[in-house]
């Protein structure tokens, strides 16, 4: 099997891939790899290479683009997958490089280094100034518990420090076996004296340190973010630092790269430097040796890790299989956007005729649907299952016979709270419907903006929740209702984004025990 390097990776990633057995290795570079397409099939590729669609067209035997790092802009991955070919990236190789920057920020923190060492060269001896203080028997508070946030705690602990952390998507199990509490947010912001930052940018992370969580935290603070920039607001930072309830922030990342003359930076006790966290040889080394790695142990023994499109399927089964694919995923995100609560596990029912290959597709639709909701590394029908096991969280699988409608799909969240469940199946018409919510039946498209209303089971409860929506400019498509023993069940299709007004002003209501936002889109 031919493996194209069409552009510059290290010598010891060309050594990974020329020490496999059966493969034919040829390293070119991004001026004259076209003239090797014809009988590649395998490709790897940087930054400098474009893999568009007529190179696709040129390379036929093609099965596998391993991208060394993680953006995947330079690659088409639409025309990838419609040929069937795998793309591969290397989330997390960068991971050390980027856990020791948020370690060197909280050293410099603690110590005053960057000060210390401007006031030295500038003659000065001012000892009695940077009175430090010690990183020992301090709580790190670490937001996001994935690759780059369990190499912090790893790094921190031989430090004597405390660590606990916040993520509802890593079991406490998996946090106690490296020496983790779990804690919930608030806690996190009570307990800690450092917290860094390393969660995915989504809706409900944006601005996630602000002048109200800011509020909850210990007075003296540091904050170190070496994640996304959005997560923290600027202006209430700058505030907070002003008026001391902030000791000090070490910054990576901001709102807008390049940052220009920001307001942050009129404060002695804030260290910034360029994005480049995940910027360090042993890294850049480190994503050429995973690729080639991925892409060996593609070819050779059929193992996908890090795919970021979806597998080989044939026209006519993917034309089958996609309104099932779709369904899962929308039951995934419905369900992850009405739980609370730290992810245990996840179960999956299927009733009707599912194959194996299949049911395997669909549980991994699911599961993105789910886990796509929180976490930057985006799961797919190749690597969710396996992002599931590496955070812990369990997955099972249930075959039964035919409900009421056949080929249903049902996923069920195991929270530390309680159980979340939610049905559903694919109509002749090729539409996804919800079928139940916690075991209430209620028939509902499942598309696009939707409300979701638990509540007692009295009268005047439907023509309030048409009242509230209607006031915040929120029209209704349609409206579901299902009725179980002791509370009755609402699933809104709505034109339009819900705002937390509405929510808000759903759940004063006193029969209404929970109102949800949801965007299966």
């Amino acid at each position: 099997m031919n493996v194209l390097i069409a552009d510059a990776v290290s010598p010891a990633a060309v050594d990974v891939l020329k020490a496999a057995p059966g493969l034919n290795v040829i390293v070119s570079n991004k001026d004259e790899f076209r003239n090797h397409l014809a009988d590649a099939e395998a490709i790897l590729v940087r930054s400098a290479v474009k893999v568009t669609p007529d190179v696709f067209e040129a390379a036929p035997k093609l099965k596998v683009v391993g991208r060394a790092g993680v953006g995947v802009d330079n690659v088409d991955i639409v025309e990838a997958t419609n040929r069937g070919v795998v793309v591969m990236n290397t989330p997390g190789g960068n991971a050390i490089a980027v856990a020791e920057h948020s370690l060197g920020f909280m050293l410099a923190l603690a110590r005053s280094i960057h000060l210390a060492s401007a006031s030295t060269k500038a003659g000065k001896w001012e000892k009695k100034k940077f009175l430090g203080n010690e990183l020992q028997d301090k709580t790190l508070g670490i937001v996001g518990l994935g690759n780059i946030g369990q190499q912090v705690a790893r790094r921190a602990r031989p430090f004597g420090m405390k660590i606990v952390a916040y993520d509802p998507f890593v079991s406490a199990d998996l946090a106690k076996d490296r020496g983790i509490e779990m804690v919930t947010l608030d806690e996190l912001y009570a307990q800690a004296d450092y917290i860094s930052l390393h969660v995915a940018l989504t809706d409900e992370t944006r601005g996630m340190i602000n002048s109200d969580t800011i509020a909850r935290m210990k007075d003296g603070v540091r904050i170190v973010n070496c994640a996304r920039g959005e997560l923290v607001n600027s202006s209430d930072l700058d505030k907070a630092l002003e008026s001391g309830k902030v000791a000090g922030a070490a910054l990576d990342v901001f709102e807008t790269e390049p940052p220009g003359e920001s307001p942050l930076f009129r404060h002695a006790n804030v260290i910034a430097t360029p994005h480049i966290g995940g910027s360090t040889e042993e890294a850049q080394e480190n994503v050429g040796i995973k690729i080639a790695q991925q892409v060996r142990d593609y070819l050779i023994d059929g193992v996908v890790l890090n795919a970021v499109n979806m597998p080989s399927v044939s026209a006519e089964q993917y034309a089958e299989l996609a309104p099932y694919l779709t369904l899962a995923e929308r039951l995934g995100k419905f369900v992850a956007q009405i739980s609370n609560g730290r992810l245990v596990r996840i179960k999956l029912t299927y009733a009707g005729d599912f194959s194996d290959v299949n049911a395997g597709l669909i549980r991994n639709a699911a599961l993105a649907g789910v886990l796509n909701r929180f976490l930057e590394q985006k799961a797919n029908l190749i690597n969710a299952n396996g992002i599931a096991k590496e955070r812990g969280i369990g997955v099972s699988e249930v075959r039964r016979g035919r409900a009421r409608f056949s080929d249903s799909i049902g996923v069920l969240l195991e929270t530390e709270e309680r159980s979340y469940e939610a049905e559903g199946a694919v109509f002749p018409d090729g539409s996804a419907r919800l079928l139940s919510v916690d075991g209430i039946y209620v028939e509902a498209p499942l598309e696009g903006h939707m409300l979701m209303v638990k509540n007692q089971d009295v009268p005047g409860v439907i023509g309030k929740v048409g009242t509230i929506l209607g006031d915040n400019g929120i029209n209704i498509s349609d409206f579901a209702l299902g009725r179980g023993e002791s509370e009755a069940i609402a699933a809104v299709k709505v034109d339009s984004e819900i705002p937390k007004k509405a929510i808000d002003e759903l759940e004063a209501m006193h029969a209404v025990r929970v109102a949800r936002a949801v965007n299966v889109s």
